[in-house]
């Protein structure tokens, strides 16, 4: 690893980033990422998933196979229903985190641009 001089912080291997711009992608898509975090919430079936989500039942579960590819999602059987949930705390704290905070920065944009407008 290079010291990367500001902060003497390390930079992580060329694997470390190819992997984490391999997650990027993968949680590029708006659909994948709003699966993920309506996951973070708790668990729930693909039909609880595309109402929630607004997708097609079979949209759904083609993300949804994806993302237990990638190994983001685990499922289980519940009676006749497959349950989905994210297993990992990180990648929970990771997806509140990111959209939390666009979230909170779509919500203050308006007020900040009528002060800014003088309204």
């Amino acid at each position: 690893m290079v010291a990367a001089g500001a902060g003497d912080f390390e930079d992580p291997s060329a694997e470390v980033f190819a992997e984490s711009a391999a997650v990027f992608g993968l949680l590029a898509s708006p659909a994948r990422l709003h699966i993920v975090w309506v996951l973070a919430q708790g668990e729930c079936d693909v039909t609880g998933l595309a109402e929630r989500v607004g997708g097609a039942l079979p949209a759904v579960s083609q993300h949804l196979a994806k993302l237990k590819l990638a190994g983001f999602v685990r499922s289980r059987r519940e009676g006749r229903r497959q349950v989905y949930f994210v297993d990992d705390p990180d990648m929970v704290t990771a997806v509140r985190l990111i959209v939390g905070q666009l979230s909170d920065r779509t919500a203050q944009a308006p007020a900040r641009r009528r002060r800014d407008l003088g309204a």
